[in-house]
């Protein structure tokens, strides 16, 4: 891996030339999605992101797994949503660097029709969805550089690919702790949902105050909010199932995501610092 900013990749991925072009994004503070990306054992990182991530992993060694966990969780979720529900379009919010069982991915194993609008803003990010997340032939898979909290530039540009008059599953998977209170993360989820019709869905993992607390886990958490730019909130259960009010719950309702439809027992027993949960909007 190097050490001087540069990706660990072999190549960059918004790279244009032969001259390995440096990003035009700044390296030097770590970013959530790249933090994520170290952590799941992937190259798509940078020295800062490697330094906060392996800080946080010294601290409290089980942040690894919980990620992997999260991983799971999202799989089951969209499995459920287009295998039970009958889903066919995801707006997925925070979507992180590609890794193993991406939304569209799963969604379209089921339904190769399904229609995925991913959103982030990270350019590394974006750069590795363009390349490597093509959609099934029947599908669409469509990409959007903008911030959570761009509500009316998210909705309208993913209407190009979405049918809004349709039941979209809204996917906020571990992004909302990552907005503090001041930016009113509930007025921006409510937003979405009323853009969506009935019998649409959001799925929501967050990060918890309340599971698995303990000092190891609390200096992780500082060492983080020191060493990235996106500065995490935790929130308690009854915090997290605020941003559901109005929606029906789906079982078992907000648990911990590993206790969240499990494929086996040892998935249910493994540790995790998230609440998880879908509902459905009535």
């Amino acid at each position: 891996m190097t050490t001087d900013g540069t990706p660990a990749t072999a190549q960059n991925p918004t790279s244009t030339s032969d001259s390995q072009e440096r990003p035009t994004f700044d390296t030097s503070v770590a970013h959530i999605a790249r933090v994520y990306d170290y952590w799941l054992g992937g190259k798509d990182n940078y020295a800062a992101d490697r330094r906060a991530g392996q800080a946080a992993l010294e601290a409290f060694p089980y942040i690894a797994g919980g990620v992997r966990a999260n991983r799971a969780f999202l799989a089951r979720v969209v499995q459920y949503l287009a295998a039970e529900a009958g889903i066919r379009q995801f707006l997925d919010i925070g979507t992180g660097i590609p890794t193993a069982n991406n939304t569209h991915e799963v969604a379209q194993a089921i339904a190769p029709g399904s229609r995925v609008v991913y959103v982030d803003n990270d350019p590394v990010v974006l750069a590795h969805a363009r390349a490597l997340l093509t959609s099934s032939p029947e599908g669409t898979t469509a990409y959007l550089d903008a911030d959570f909290r761009d509500t009316d530039q998210i909705l309208a540009n993913a209407s190009q690919t979405l049918d809004f008059s349709q039941p979209v599953a809204i996917m906020l998977i571990a992004i909302l702790h990552l907005i503090d209170d001041e930016a009113a993360p509930h007025r921006t989820v409510a937003k979405l949902i009323d853009a969506v019709p009935a019998r649409s869905y959001v799925a929501i993992s967050h990060l918890s105050s309340d599971i698995a607390a303990s000092p190891a886990r609390t200096a992780a958490h500082d060492l983080l909010r020191e060493l990235m730019h996106e500065k995490q909130t935790l929130r308690n259960r009854e915090e997290v199932a605020s941003f559901f009010a109005g929606l029906e719950m789906v079982e078992p309702g907000l648990v911990p995501i590993t206790k969240w439809r499990p494929n086996s027992e040892a998935e249910a027993n493994s540790p995790t610092a998230l609440w998880g949960g879908v509902a459905r909007k009535p």
